[in-house]
């Protein structure tokens, strides 16, 4: 007789390596380099600082037998009425550190994934993209009780172990996790660590729902984004910032549970306070930070999401990001 099998995981609510490694086959159609589609949330202004890797200008001199043709400078060729090149060098790799909150605040969802899935999954398309493009890529995992680290390489060794330190990290949320009092701190610890690590010309990718950010969460991430390219992605549930007016629902800690009245005035301004009031408090710092700030729902597809912000031409996916009211 034949064990039964165990039942699959429901990867809305926990992801495992397998997952997040089966994103790399649909981590396209994106990326973090300097020029970006007209409808993408880095374009313009937001993109300004983007350096990224690609072809940077050296000099310009005589054609040479075996030049190609389509470097020719042709202004200045009319000018001096002999053929001259453009030579350009290929600019420094830029490495990337993502840097991932998988705390037991992020262990929530209301309609489709849990915050801390769609933070993995944004951690995985990110990572897979930034290696595809041949930058050197690593990350940080915070925890309630602590902060992994992958240091950044090419290697899609190094890759898969930061998913899977990534899995291990989501795989360990639970309902029934014990309260740890400092864990708030967490996320600051962590952006401590980062700035230790980054030194400049890096791409630092916060993906969290910035739980317990405060005064000293902007000094760090201030701090990171004056000599490097930051990009917060803010990682929400449609709860925080579309309470419903009437209904009930049932949250808990991991030691207590509660009923949320949602007829209840002052319930509601709680929830607009510790939810939609951060939402508004962290897209406030873009113009501070000099930093994109990528607000994603849990509530709906991952992916999606990433190329509407990213300007895709796909159909079905509009050009322009949709606010967070």
């Amino acid at each position: 007789m034949t064990a039964p099998q165990p039942e699959a995981q429901d990867s809305r609510i926990r992801v495992g390596l397998s997952h997040l490694a089966a994103l790399e086959a649909k981590a396209k159609g994106f990326d973090f380099l300097p020029r970006q589609p007209v409808g993408s949330i880095l374009s313009g202004r937001r993109a300004s600082r983007m350096r990224g890797r690609g072809m940077e200008f050296d000099e310009i001199r005589g054609y040479l037998p075996g030049d190609d043709p389509r470097s020719m400078d042709w202004r200045v060729t009319a000018r001096t009425g002999a053929p001259h090149v453009r030579v350009t060098r290929e600019e420094r790799d830029r490495p990337a550190l993502i840097i991932v909150d998988q705390r037991q605040t992020m262990f929530f969802g209301t309609r489709l994934n849990m915050k801390s899935v769609t933070a993995a999954e944004i951690a995985a398309l990110a990572a897979w993209r930034i290696r595809d493009a041949g930058d050197r890529v690593g990350g940080l995992v915070i925890s309630d009780t602590g902060i992994t680290d992958v240091r950044p390489t090419r290697s899609r060794n190094t890759t898969l172990r930061l998913l899977s330190l990534l899995a291990d990290g989501n795989m360990a949320l639970s309902a029934d996790a014990p309260v740890v009092p400092d864990a708030a701190t967490r996320l600051n610890e962590a952006l401590l660590k980062a700035s230790r690590i980054v030194t400049h010309d890096w791409l630092v990718i916060v993906l969290s729902d910035f739980d317990g950010a405060d005064d000293d969460t902007f000094r760090h991430l201030s701090a990171m984004s004056r000599s490097n390219d930051l990009v917060l992605g803010l990682v929400h549930d449609p709860l925080s910032h579309e309470v419903p007016a009437t209904g009930r629902l049932v949250v808990g800690d991991g030691r207590l549970q509660v009923e949320l009245d949602f007829a209840n005035r002052r319930v509601q301004q709680n929830l607009d306070d510790s939810g939609g009031g951060r939402l508004r408090r962290l897209i406030a710092w873009q113009d501070q930070l000099d930093a994109a700030i990528l607000p994603i729902s849990a509530g709906e597809q991952t992916l999606p999401q990433i190329l509407r912000l990213f300007g895709a031409n796909m159909p079905g996916i509009r050009s322009q990001s949709r606010a967070v009211r």
